[in-house]
């Protein structure tokens, strides 16, 4: 047996990963939205407390978390709608019906003798109810009509402010509980009753969206609404529990705001439904679907009513607001491209 040799090519060294290949730290720190939101929203703090340092203290952060949970109700809704495809414009008249007719609901109670505990729950139901009788309208008008979302909740948007002036003749309606504004007085440092409640909210809908199963079909539905059919979702009968919830956090948000003012303002809610959509963008959430986080939407929220609460302890022009707001929204938008266009450049 003859010995033979066998000859095997030298294996190429393995080259190392270009640097560029590699995300710094600083590009790290912009890939994460909401490191970048918590730094903002410090920073609007720290500014507004150095041009007046009132703005700093319990009872301005009390003002501001007071005015910060019905747009955080209405903003949590609107991720679930935005990430699933679709958007709700309807939230910012729900507030306003739902808070109306809770509002005649405890009046004709209070009138009646009813107590002011029991006057309270009975209108946080009705709102309620009225929220989700808006959201059921509009996933019928989306399913069964085949309306575009757009057009569907713009449609409920504008049936839900002329029922509210409709049904108050254009006033307020008062005669409710006389204890029910002392529930938006602070508790627990800047905390009040109904702030904690949409805190509790806030984080069951983070659970819902990121840990169970109907946050999984909400974003199948949004990433491609065929691929989840085909999945064996049952597409419509998710998007109507899908409005239904935005639907009615928005009906709680008008009781929220009835606690505010102690009544049922129908110009109340009014143009709160831009609030939403600005926070979610700010959030991170993309309008196109499929792509968004909970925590996001909230510090989102956080950073609108900041700003618009930072003006006035500071005596800027309140018309700055729309201003900072758009700003705020272009950069949100532009950070979402930049960031899908990096993810391009490594697929």
């Amino acid at each position: 047996m003859t010995n033979q040799t066998v000859f095997r090519p030298a294996t190429a060294p393995v080259s190392p990963s270009p640097k560029h290949d590699q995300p710094n730290v600083v590009a790290r720190f912009f890939a994460n939205q909401t490191a970048v939101l918590i730094i903002v929203l410090i920073g609007m703090v720290v500014l507004f407390a150095l041009i007046n340092p009132a703005f700093f203290s319990i009872g301005v952060f009390g003002n501001i978390l007071v005015d910060w949970a019905p747009i955080a109700l209405i903003a949590i809704g609107e991720t679930f709608v935005v990430i699933s495809g679709g958007i709700d414009l309807s939230v910012g008249s729900t507030i306003t019906i739902s808070g109306v007719v809770a509002a005649f609901a405890m009046q004709a109670m209070t009138t009646a003798g009813v107590s002011d505990a029991l006057s309270i729950v009975v209108g946080a139901v009705v709102s309620l109810l009225v929220g989700l009788l808006v959201g059921l309208v509009n996933a019928v008008l989306i399913n069964e009509a085949k309306l575009v979302p757009f057009i569907a909740t713009l449609a409920t948007l504008g049936a839900g402010a002329g029922m509210a002036l409709v049904l108050t003749k254009g006033g307020p309606v008062g005669g409710g509980p006389p204890t029910a504004i002392n529930l938006s007085v602070p508790v627990l440092g800047p905390f009040s009753y109904p702030v904690i409640v949409v805190i509790v909210l806030a984080v069951i809908a983070g659970a819902f969206l990121h840990r169970a199963r109907f946050g999984r079909y909400t974003f199948a539905i949004g990433g491609n609404q065929f691929s989840a059919v085909a999945s064996g979702i049952s597409v419509k009968r998710h998007i109507l529990k899908v409005y239904l919830l935005s639907g009615g956090l928005a009906g709680l948000a008008g009781m929220v705001t009835y606690l505010t003012l102690a009544s049922g303002s129908p110009s109340s809610g009014l143009g709160d439904e831009l609030n939403a959509i600005a926070a979610v963008v700010i959030g991170g959430v993309s309008l196109t679907g499929g792509v968004g986080r909970m925590s996001g939407t909230i510090i989102g929220s956080l950073i609108l009513t900041t700003v618009t609460s930072g003006l006035i302890v500071s005596n800027i022009d309140p018309n700055w607001n729309q201003v900072v707001v758009a700003i705020l929204i272009a950069a949100a938008v532009t950070l979402q491209t930049l960031r899908g266009a990096t993810h391009r450049r490594k697929s």
